[in-house]
């Protein structure tokens, strides 16, 4: 071999010698290069998901819960009365249609003692014993007691009243707060608390809340006559006839 042959074999050598000591080190620079944008990534994941456990929904600030609720109703007396009116007969009638006969909680009615109506109010408040005990309540559920007036001239109503299972959520009207005095653009303390109220109240039954009810018994009969409804009725003509929609 001549010796400029080998001179250039020499430069050829050490020029791949060169490119590998340039590029080799690019690798791992490369790997940890990604391995910072992933961390990055995980970060921003982790800080969304941060952000969105914030509680920011009505149900989670006024929830519906299950819970014993004393009901009562004050019902007016006269002095002049003799027993129980035909209005105190249908409002009394209305607050006893919630009352659960299954659970058969107790029922309630005082007496005002020391007023101007006592005489008046004994008598209606027996009319009122009467009354519950048509409506289907046991008369061992129902205690007759008497509380003190506040005044001796004035007139009393009589207290009916009775615990009862309610779905029920807090109060109304929390105003912690101004409005135009936050930047955060969150739910106001109130939001949605009418709306979880008046669900609560149309709620017949409260375990309906907990969990579904027993299916009950299919009516067969009924079904089968439904069927033969839907089975005779065919296809009118009519719907052939305006198939198309005009405009």
């Amino acid at each position: 071999m001549s010796q400029s042959a080998l001179k250039a074999r020499t430069n050829t050598a050490a020029m791949r010698s060169g490119r590998s000591r340039i590029y080799r080190p690019a690798i791992p620079v490369l790997a940890v290069a990604v391995a910072a944008l992933l961390a990055g990534c995980a970060d921003l994941k982790r800080d969304s998901i941060t952000v969105g456990a914030v509680p920011d929904d009505y149900r989670t600030t006024h929830p519906i819960v299950i819970a014993e609720k004393n009901l009562k109703i004050d019902l007016p007396v006269g002095a002049g009365d003799r027993g129980m009116t035909g209005s105190q007969r249908d409002t009394l009638l209305g607050f006893l249609d919630g009352y659960d006969k299954s659970a058969a909680p107790t029922l309630t009615i005082s007496i005002p003692s020391g007023s101007a109506n006592e005489i008046a109010a004994t008598a209606a408040g027996r009319d009122f014993a009467r009354l519950a005990i048509a409506s289907g309540i046991s008369r061992n559920r129902i205690v007759m007691t008497t509380y003190q007036s506040v005044s001796a001239e004035a007139s009393a109503p009589i207290r009916v009243a009775y615990v009862s299972v309610k779905a029920q959520t807090d109060r109304c009207g929390r105003w912690p707060e101004d409005l135009l005095q936050t930047s955060e653009n969150k739910h106001y303390a109130d939001f949605g608390c009418s709306y979880q109220n008046n669900l609560a109240a149309q709620m017949a039954n409260p375990a309906d809340l907990i969990g579904p009810r027993k299916q009950s018994d299919i009516d067969a009969e009924n079904r089968g006559a439904v069927i033969d409804v839907y089975r005779q009725r065919g296809i009118s003509e009519e719907f052939f006839g305006n198939s198309e929609v005009e405009y």
